[in-house]
């Protein structure tokens, strides 16, 4: 018999914007995703796949790698048909089906990374509706590597605050960040450092702002580590947060013992 439901919001972007005009190739990272989802469903939670568009999110390819599961070709293996074959991730919904369905039925939610929600769960109101709603009954909200910007959807100008940054506009982004809903959180998030590696070698060209940048001026208490793809997962109330991809193990034991605890609290 399942412990409850586990919302996993997933992007539906392909594209993201870059200086001086045009897109790069983006999407969501498969380890990032099956990982932390496995963990669930092998605590004994149902995982219920949700993004904007109710379409199943595009894997990166810059994650569609051994090198992601340290190596492990069996893991990689295992997370290329889970991701594939699984029902839980075959049979995407909208947002806005399980917001209008009711979200009191669901345990907690995760929001995995890629720089796919950059470009439209930070900015997609159905996404602030949800995490609005996780906020404020304190349950377990679990966001891994570029993920965390997801947070900022639910600010009242979520819009306005990613266009400021875009336009280089601080001020502007931090006026329209009045409201978070986080502020003053602790948490982390994929680093500058970390960001200038994907910009350089998978990108190659330069994205309009960083995470940590972003959440700073939202009001956030970012932290990274000293040496990037350190592992690295910060709880603060019901917000987790994880730094990189290899924080995905990591995030994945953390959420689940918050799930385990919020359920025995219940």
């Amino acid at each position: 018999m399942s412990k409850g439901k586990v919302l996993l919001i997933g992007s539906n972007a392909t594209r993201i914007e870059v200086q001086g005009g045009g897109t790069g190739a983006t999407g969501q990272y498969l380890n990032e995703t099956v990982v932390p989802a496995m963990a669930v469903i092998a605590a004994g939670y149902e995982v219920v796949l949700v993004t904007p568009d109710g379409t199943k999110p595009h894997i990166d390819e810059a994650s569609d790698s051994v090198d992601h599961f340290g190596g492990d070709k069996a893991a990689y293996d295992r997370a290329k048909a889970f991701y594939a074959n699984d029902p839980s991730m075959n049979r995407p919904r909208t947002l806005r089906s399980v917001i209008e369905e009711g979200l009191d039925n669901y345990a907690g939610v995760f929001v995995p990374g890629g720089q796919a929600p950059v470009v439209d769960l930070m900015q997609d109101p159905d996404t602030g509706i949800v995490l609005r709603h996780f906020h404020e009954r304190a349950k377990p909200t679990a966001l891994l590597c570029h993920g965390p910007i997801a947070v900022v959807s639910a600010m009242p100008h979520a819009r306005e605050f990613r266009a400021a940054l875009i336009a280089g506009d601080a001020a502007k982004a931090a006026e329209r960040a009045k409201g978070w809903q986080y502020a003053g959180y602790n948490m982390t998030v994929f680093s500058n450092t970390e960001e200038k590696v994907v910009e350089d070698y998978i990108l190659h060209a330069k994205l309009y702002f960083n995470m940590v940048d972003a959440l700073t001026i939202a009001g956030g208490a970012v932290s990274t580590t000293n040496v990037d793809f350190e592992p690295n997962v910060i709880e603060d109330r019901e917000l987790i947060t994880g730094q990189n991809p290899r924080s995905d193990h990591p995030i994945a034991a953390k959420f689940v013992a918050a799930l385990d605890r919020a359920a025995a609290a219940a």
